[in-house]
C-alpha cells in the first residue's frame, strides 16, 4: 500500500511538472484557438494560420473530429495533410495541441461493425452522423481506438511543434444499454461485490422481490423504462459509477498508448464540459491534468435585466476551482467567442462578455485559454457557432476582437509579473476546502425529495458566498489532508462512513472550522439510511440529533430566527434536538414546530462545527451563518456584491462583473489600477495591485 501511495504521488507530481514545463509561470496564461483545416480549401491554410499568429494566439488545436481524414478506410492512414498544417503552424511560431479523433468514428467503421454504437434507454442504437456515439464497452471500439491513437503517437510523438494532446472531446459518460455495456457492467459488479449475496445486500434487493440468483441475471436498471420513482436507487447509483468508470477507462487507455511513444514534455489532457452530469474527472489516473469547456451563451437569464447577455457566473466560478483542484493545473479548452446553435435562446452577448470570461479564467488560475473556433463553419450542424473571424474567413467578429484585446492585455501584464508574489495573508487565513463528489451528486439528483432541490445550485450557493468573502477554494476528497485548510465546507454530502466522520472530528479538535449543510451524513456508502435517527452517525459531531425534515411548497417560505433577524428558508429544513452544551444558533420562527433548532454550533477541542439544517433559495441565511463562523475564528472577510466575483492570481487582484448594474469596488486607497476602473460596469473587468 505504501508503494502504491508513493507511486500515485510521483505520478501526480510528474503530471504537474510536465504541464508547468510548458505553461511557464511568467507567461501566466497562454491563449490558443481551434482550427479545422479539413473544412477549408488547402489554398487558404497558410493565410489562416498566419492571421492566427498575427492576432497574437500562441497555439492551435486540431484533428479531434478528423478520423475519416486520417483513416479513410480501415487500416489505411493518410497524415500528409496534417503534416503540412503542423509545418505551417511551426513556420509561424505556433505550438499545436492534437486531439485524438475518437468522438467521431468514420462511416466505414459503423458500416462494417454496426454493433459498435451506443444503445440508448429505449434500446435503440445510435447511428453514423453525429458524435460521442460509440459504445465504450465494445471490444472493437477499444481495438480501433488503440490503432488510430498508436498511429498518431508514432507519427507526432517526437515532433517539437506538438505541445500536448487532448484525448477525445467533451467526454460525457453517456449511459449505454447495449449488450456490450451490460456484459461489462456485470464484470464491474463482480469485481466490486465478489458474491451475488453481497450485491443483493448492497442494493437492498429484498425490496419488491428484486433478488438476483447470479451475476448473469443482473440487468441494467433503466429509470426511463421503469419510471424515476420506481427504479432501485442503489442499482442506479452503481450504474452511474460504472458509466463514469468506463469513460475514465477509455481516456486512460488512450493516455497509455500515447505515453509509450510521445515525448515527456508533451502533456495529455481532455476537456470535460465544465459542469459535467455523468463523467467524473476525478476517476482518470493517466492524464496529466483535466481541462474544461465553458460557454457564455447558454440561454440563461442569470442576474438582472442583462444577465441573459452575460452568461451564468456559476460556470467558471465552479470550473476554475474544481478542475484546478484535481492536479494543480487546468485551462479552458473551449471558450466560445459568441453565439452558438444549441442554446435555448441564442442571444447576442453584451459587448465585453467574452473578454470578461477570459479574465475570469485568468483570475481563477487557468494556465491557458483556447477558443472554439477560429472560422465559422459554412456547413454542418454548427453553422451558427460564432468564430474568431466571421464567415468571410478574415474579418474579426466581436468575440474575436475581445480575444485579441485580452491577449494584448495579458502580454502587457507579463511585464509586471513578480515571481516572488505570494498569496496575501488575509486570503491565506481564509483558505477553504469544499468537500464534494459525483457519487453524492448523482444520488441526490435521483432522490431529491422536492422539486425545489437543485444539487448544482446548492453547491454554487456556498461557493458564491466563499468568493464574496475572498476565500480561496480548493475542492477536496476524503483522502485529502484537511489540516491545510482553516475552514472546510461540506454541502449536502449525503453518503459517509465512520472513517470520514472521525476524520472530521479530528480536524475540528485540532482547530478546524467545519461548516456542514443539510442532507449530509444521512446514508452510508451503500446508500442505505442509518438504523437510527437521520443523523445517527454524526450526532456526536454536530452536537445534536436530526429528528425529521420539512420542505415548503412552491410559492411559500418559512422563517428562521438568527441574531435578532429572520431569514427565509424553503428548500429543506431539518428539525434538530441539540445535545447538552451545543449552542442553538438559529431556530424556526414559524410553522407548527416554531422554536425547534435549525442551526447548531458545536465546539470540539480547539475548533467548531456549524450545522446548517435549513436551506434557503436566496442564500442570505447561509451567508449570515458563515459570516459568524469566520468571525468566531477571528478571520476577516471581504463583502463583494452578488455577481461581482473577485480573486487574487499571479500577484494581481481581479474583479469581474456578471451583474446588470455598475458597481463601485471596495478597493483600498493604495490600490493601483492597471486595467479598468473602480467603477465596474456589467461585463467589466478591473485588475489592480496592492502594496
Amino acid at each position: 500500500m505504501k508503494k502504491l501511495y508513493i507511486g500515485l504521488l510521483l505520478l501526480l507530481l510528474t503530471g504537474q511538472l510536465m504541464a508547468q514545463s510548458f505553461f511557464k509561470k511568467e507567461d501566466m496564461m497562454n491563449v490558443g484557438v481551434y482550427y479545422y483545416p479539413e473544412h477549408w480549401d488547402k489554398a487558404q491554410w497558410e493565410r489562416d494560420i498566419k492571421n492566427i499568429a498575427d492576432h497574437g494566439f500562441e497555439f492551435i488545436h486540431m484533428a479531434e473530429f478528423a478520423w475519416a481524414n486520417m483513416e479513410p478506410t480501415e487500416g489505411n492512414y493518410d497524415f500528409k495533410w496534417l503534416d503540412e498544417v503542423i509545418d505551417l503552424a511551426n513556420k509561424h511560431g505556433l505550438k499545436v495541441i492534437l486531439g485524438t479523433p475518437t468522438p467521431c468514428p468514420p462511416q466505414w467503421m459503423g458500416e462494417k461493425y454496426p454493433e459498435i454504437y451506443v444503445m440508448d434507454a429505449h434500446y435503440q442504437r445510435k447511428e453514423h452522423g453525429t458524435r460521442e456515439n460509440m459504445s465504450l464497452s465494445h471490444p472493437k471500439v477499444i481495438a480501433e481506438t488503440k490503432a488510430i491513437v498508436t498511429q498518431m503517437a508514432k507519427r507526432y510523438g517526437k515532433n517539437p511543434a506538438i505541445m500536448g494532446w487532448q484525448i477525445d472531446n467533451e467526454p460525457e459518460g453517456k449511459a449505454d444499454y447495449s449488450p456490450a455495456a451490460l456484459t461489462a457492467f456485470k464484470e464491474w459488479l463482480k469485481a466490486k461485490y465478489g458474491t451475488i449475496e453481497a450485491l443483493n445486500h448492497a442494493w437492498g434487493n429484498l425490496f419488491w422481490s428484486q433478488t438476483y440468483n447470479s451475476f448473469e441475471s443482473v440487468a441494467i436498471h433503466n429509470a426511463t423504462q421503469v419510471g424515476w420513482w420506481g427504479v432501485n436507487p442503489i442499482a442506479l447509483l452503481d450504474f452511474n459509477r460504472f458509466t463514469a468508470d468506463q469513460q475514465a477507462r477509455f481516456l486512460d487507455l488512450q493516455a497509455e498508448v500515447l505515453r509509450e511513444y510521445i515525448n515527456r514534455e508533451q502533456f495529455i489532457t481532455t476537456n470535460y464540459v465544465a459542469k459535467s452530469y455523468s463523467a467524473d474527472p476525478s476517476r482518470t489516473e493517466k492524464l496529466d491534468f483535466a481541462s474544461f469547456t465553458a460557454y457564455p451563451n447558454y440561454g440563461s437569464t442569470n442576474l438582472g435585466d442583462l444577465g441573459f447577455r452575460l452568461g451564468d457566473h456559476n460556470v467558471l466560478l465552479y470550473a476554475n476551482d474544481y478542475y484546478k483542484s484535481l492536479s494543480g493545473v487546468t485551462g479552458v479548452m473551449e471558450l466560445q467567442p459568441g453565439q452558438v446553435n444549441w442554446a435555448s435562446v441564442n442571444s447576442l452577448l453584451l459587448s465585453g462578455t467574452v473578454r470578461m470570461w477570459l479574465w475570469h479564467n485568468f483570475a481563477g488560475g487557468s494556465d491557458y485559454a483556447c477558443t472554439y473556433r477560429y472560422r465559422q463553419v459554412l456547413y454542418g450542424a454548427e453553422q451558427y457557432h460564432s468564430g474568431i473571424v466571421t464567415t468571410d474567413g478574415v474579418s474579426l467578429s466581436q468575440g474575436g476582437k475581445e480575444y485579441v484585446d485580452f491577449i494584448n492585455e495579458v502580454k502587457m501584464l507579463r511585464k509586471q509579473y513578480d515571481a516572488k508574489a505570494e498569496l496575501p495573508k488575509a486570503w491565506q487565513d481564509r483558505k477553504t476546502a469544499v468537500m464534494w463528489n459525483y457519487d453524492n451528486f448523482w444520488n441526490l439528483n435521483q432522490q431529491s425529495q422536492t422539486g425545489k432541490w437543485n444539487s448544482w445550485e446548492h453547491l454554487h450557493k456556498y461557493h458564491r458566498i466563499l468568493n464574496s468573502f475572498g476565500a480561496p477554494v480548493t475542492f477536496v476528497d476524503e483522502k485529502a489532508d484537511f489540516s491545510e485548510y482553516p475552514f472546510m465546507v461540506v454541502p449536502a454530502y449525503e453518503m459517509v462512513d465512520e472513517v470520514l466522520v472521525q476524520k472530521w472530528k479530528d480536524y475540528v479538535k485540532q482547530g478546524g472550522n467545519l461548516i456542514i449543510s443539510c442532507r449530509t451524513g444521512a446514508k452510508d456508502k451503500n446508500n442505505h439510511l442509518w438504523e437510527g435517527n437521520l443523523s445517527a452517525i454524526m450526532n456526536e459531531l454536530i452536537g445534536g440529533e436530526i429528528q425529521v425534515f420539512d420542505m415548503m411548497p412552491y410559492g411559500k417560505t418559512g422563517k428562521v430566527a438568527l441574531n435578532n433577524q429572520t431569514y427565509d428558508w424553503g428548500v429543506w429544513g431539518d428539525q434538530i434536538k441539540p445535545s447538552k452544551g451545543t449552542e442553538v444558533i438559529g431556530a424556526y420562527a414559524d410553522q407548527f414546530y416554531k422554536g425547534e433548532a435549525a442551526i447548531l454550533r458545536h465546539t470540539i477541542g480547539k475548533g467548531n462545527v456549524w450545522y446548517i439544517g435549513a436551506d434557503s433559495q436566496d442564500g442570505l441565511l447561509e451567508k449570515a451563518v458563515m459570516e459568524m463562523a469566520y468571525a468566531k475564528a477571528k478571520v476577516s472577510v471581504d463583502q463583494y456584491p452578488e455577481g461581482v466575483l473577485h480573486y487574487w492570481s499571479n500577484g494581481f487582484y481581479i474583479a469581474v462583473n456578471y451583474s446588470s448594474e455598475t458597481v463601485e469596488l471596495p478597493l483600498p486607497a493604495e490600490a493601483k489600477i492597471l486595467i479598468g476602473s473602480k467603477s465596474i460596469e456589467p461585463a467589466g473587468v478591473t485588475v489592480w495591485k496592492e502594496n
